[in-house]
């Protein structure tokens, strides 16, 4: 039995929180994986898990025995770091999450001079508007827009964003310009579900904000297609500042109540402390964060 490889997979699990979502995670069939956590079990004879139909759950042995597994797989990988020499000169394979519009207009040129620099280095870039988790997936660094409610990630600021109304001049020449966030009831919206809900916006600055319900005659799961939509005149779309900049410059899309709008976002390059910082990581910050500050200056 390859123990190392068999608490790989008793760790997927109780992250995943199935079998087969870690056989998935790992590229690995539902068979083979049983049967590996079954092994570590039988080479230490006694029971870690208890399976049923719908979730596992860790026996007392398998808490402690978890807390070993990921603090003898963690200094395994950072051996192999320190051996390749990420902690001498930046090199190796650096994993960037980031939001999909900001990611593709602001930090795709930003990597492309970074790679032109360190050419040891190769970068993976996941563009999704989802928050991933940087302590259950293979991210090294994330791009996050809006506050940082876990406390045990580590934050650079670069920069703020706050949340827009936008039109078409075609709908708003139709429909007319809301000149209140009560208005917006007579109105047709194109919700990005990512950003707000789809029944009611909140408008104001805390503690004073208050929500106004609204009528969502399209519902996306990205900013992009809610631009698109807004520049067709499906509606009036509520995105952020960044991601209609370039429209409304081209007079394809114009802004409303701005007046009414809640305070501004911050943006942030954030990683999950553990261990020692491999040196691709610090200088991808120390390179970048510049940078991105200067795009965010007036």
């Amino acid at each position: 039995m390859d123990r190392i490889e068999a608490m790989t997979v008793f760790l997927a699990a109780i992250e995943t929180g199935s079998l087969s979502a870690a056989g998935r995670k790992l590229d690995m069939p539902l068979p083979t994986v049983s049967r590996k956590v079954s092994e570590l079990e039988s080479h230490l004879g006694a029971r870690l898990l208890q399976r049923s139909t719908r979730r596992l759950t860790l026996t007392d042995a398998g808490r402690d025995y978890v807390d070993a597994c990921k603090r003898i797989l963690g200094d395994i990988d950072e051996a192999e770091r320190a051996a390749a020499g990420e902690y001498l000169a930046p090199t190796g394979d650096l994993a960037i999450s980031a939001p999909i519009v900001y990611g593709r207009v602001h930090l795709l040129p930003v990597l492309a001079e970074f790679l032109r620099a360190y050419p040891d280095v190769d970068v993976r870039l996941l563009l999704s508007d989802r928050a991933v988790n940087l302590f259950e997936e293979p991210i090294d660094l994330a791009l996050r827009i809006g506050e940082l409610p876990d406390s045990s990630l580590i934050a650079t600021r670069v920069g703020s964003v706050h949340p827009v109304l936008c039109g078409s001049p075609e709908y708003f020449a139709r429909r007319g310009r809301p000149l209140a966030p009560a208005d917006l009831a007579a109105h047709d919206c194109v919700t990005f579900e990512g950003l707000v809900a789809p029944d009611s916006w909140s408008f104001g600055i805390k503690p004073k904000q208050h929500a106004v319900r609204v009528h969502s005659r399209l519902v996306v799961n990205t900013a992009e297609a809610a631009i698109q939509a807004a520049t067709a005149g499906l509606g009036i779309a509520r995105v952020l500042s960044y991601q209609v900049r370039d429209a409304v410059q081209r007079g394809e899309l114009e802004l409303a109540l701005q007046a009414f709008e809640p305070a501004p976002w911050p943006v942030s390059l954030v990683f999950a402390r553990q261990g020692r910082m491999p040196l691709k990581l610090r200088a991808f910050i120390d390179f970048a964060a510049p940078r991105l500050q200067a795009l965010h200056q007036p």
